[in-house]
């Protein structure tokens, strides 16, 4: 942010809060190829608030949320009982150029390969794990229909058929072909479960997108795929392997830092229910041809020429591994469960 966007800033937030206010230490946050994060320290009249400024980056991929419907997700799940940052402001583009919302800033870190090797961070790995499907189950407290989430469109169909339906769409208009990715929806399609009654979804909750510290999860972060869908979809999305940074082994199958187990016993303390692992399967599949759509959709942002990034770049060379995951965990490679 330059210091035209921070005295505009300024300004806001004192009409805001009609107290004096003064910004510093403003840096920019490493991690988030959609979103950009800003740390800033706010000083309003006597009180310090530690906090993050969240706003678009220079493009987006479509399927993303906007940022005024993202703080409304974050109010609903604060106020849920979902360990997030609490939100405290939302200003439109008139103030800095870009939509943005501003929320506290946790402690830790939320990188993915440090939190899967790294055990002075939340060393109950076990307990983590448990408390991660508890907060999930949180979520899933939120049904429709919501007045305050009524942006979020309520599909008619089986949310697995409607993702299906609009990635063929997708494929079927883009310049390369990704037959190993129909074969997937292929077989998502025939393997379908019944259909649940909907209910809130985070659809990113994976290791990378929560923070943690030596005492264990201080806050889930990145809510801009949220949903209405079926809550089995955010624990095979958690289980996937592409999410496991490298944890292969099978009681790191959860997130890449515990049990499956653990998560299901976490879930079932809040909802009642008891996941079970051929449900779970499913939604594991579906993990990976919906990150390998959303992979060809960013790195379609770099070769298009709208947004010029070495990492966005870098994510299309992720889509061949993950189109190999989908064959073999779809029979081709020995059957169902082969590498999962």
């Amino acid at each position: 942010m330059d210091s035209k966007q921070i005295d505009a800033l300024r300004t806001f937030l004192r009409e805001q809060t009609g107290k004096p206010v003064d910004i510093s230490g403003v840096s920019l946050l490493g991690g988030g190829a959609i979103q950009e994060n800003h740390a800033l320290d706010i000083s309003v009249d006597e009180e310090t608030i530690a906090a993050v400024l969240r706003c678009d980056a220079p493009s987006s991929v479509p399927d993303s949320r906007s940022r005024d419907q993202e703080f409304a997700l974050l109010r609903a799940a604060f106020d849920a009982g979902v360990t997030v940052p609490e939100p405290l402001w939302f200003g439109d583009a008139s103030v800095i150029g870009r939509p943005f919302f501003i929320m506290r800033r946790a402690q830790g870190t939320a990188a993915g390969h440090r939190i899967v090797r790294d055990t002075s961070l939340a060393p109950d790995r076990e307990e983590l794990v448990r408390r991660i499907g508890r907060e999930m189950g949180h979520i899933h407290s939120i049904a429709p229909p919501r007045d305050d989430l009524a942006f979020l469109p309520v599909p008619e169909e089986h949310p697995a058929a409607l993702f299906i339906r609009e990635s063929r769409e997708f494929l079927d208009s883009y310049h390369s072909a990704y037959p190993a990715l129909e074969w997937g929806l292929n077989w998502l399609e025939r393997n379908m479960p019944e259909r649940e009654p909907l209910c809130l979804v985070h659809r990113d909750f994976r290791t990378g997108n929560y923070m943690v510290d030596e005492s264990g999860l201080t806050a889930v972060l990145d809510w801009e795929f949220t949903d209405w869908s079926q809550p089995l979809e955010d624990l095979g999305w958690f289980c996937a392997r592409c999410w496991r940074f490298g944890q292969l082994a099978e009681d790191r199958a959860a997130g890449g830092v515990g049990s499956r187990e653990a998560l299901f016993n976490g879930y079932e303390e809040v909802t009642g229910r008891r996941p079970r692992g051929e449900e779970i399967y499913y939604w594991e599949v579906f993990a990976h041809a919906r990150w390998a759509v959303i992979a060809v959709k960013q790195a379609e942002r770099h070769i298009s020429g709208r947004e010029s990034s070495l990492e966005l770049a870098l994510t299309a060379h992720i889509v061949p591994e993950l189109e190999l995951h989908l064959l073999r965990m779809t029979g081709l490679d020995g059957g169902q469960g082969a590498g999962a």
